[in-house]
C-alpha cells in the first residue's frame, strides 16, 4: 500500500511540474521560394472575374529571405529580360516590395519610386500580391505557389 501511494503521489508530482503548452496557432511566412501559376482580374473590384494560367515555358519566381526580395521571368521566344531584387515588409493583409536594381526592361515600366504596395492573401502554400486602383478597388493578382 506504501508503494502505490508513494507511486501515486510520485506521479501526481511530476504531473503539476510538467509545464502546459498550447499548440501554436501557424503563420505562415512568405519567406521562401515561390512559382507564378496564374493571374486574376477583377471586373467588380472585389471578386475575380476571370483565371489566367501560365503559357506553356512562361516561368517567374520570387524569393523572399531576410527582407529581401528577388524575381526572374522567363518568356519563351524573348530576348528581353526581366529581373529585380530589393527589400520587402509585410503584415497580415499586406505587401510591399521596393526595388534597389533591375532589369533595363523594368526600369522602362517601373514607377518612379520604384514601390508597390499590394494586397497580400497568404497561406501557407500560396500567396496571392493584388494590385489595386487609388480607391482599394482591386484590379488584378499574380497568383504563387511555394517550391520551398
Amino acid at each position: 500500500m506504501k508503494k502505490l501511494i508513494t507511486i501515486l503521489i510520485f506521479s501526481l508530482l511530476m504531473i503539476s511540474a510538467t509545464e502546459y503548452r498550447p499548440t501554436a496557432n501557424f503563420h505562415p511566412t512568405i519567406e521562401g521560394t515561390w512559382e507564378l501559376v496564374s493571374f486574376y482580374n477583377y471586373e467588380d473590384g472585389v471578386t475575380p472575374s476571370d483565371t489566367l494560367l501560365i503559357a506553356d515555358g512562361y516561368r517567374q519566381i520570387k524569393m523572399y529571405y531576410n527582407g529581401k526580395v528577388m524575381w526572374t521571368r522567363y518568356v519563351p521566344n524573348d530576348s528581353v529580360e526581366w529581373f529585380g531584387y530589393g527589400s520587402y515588409e509585410t503584415t497580415d493583409s499586406t505587401l510591399t516590395e521596393k526595388l534597389e536594381y533591375m532589369s533595363a526592361s523594368m526600369r522602362k515600366i517601373t514607377n518612379s519610386d520604384m514601390l508597390w504596395d499590394m494586397e497580400l492573401l497568404l497561406e501557407k502554400d500560396r500567396y496571392s500580391q493584388i494590385f489595386t486602383d487609388e480607391e482599394g478597388n482591386r484590379i488584378n493578382s499574380e497568383n504563387y505557389k511555394r517550391l520551398d
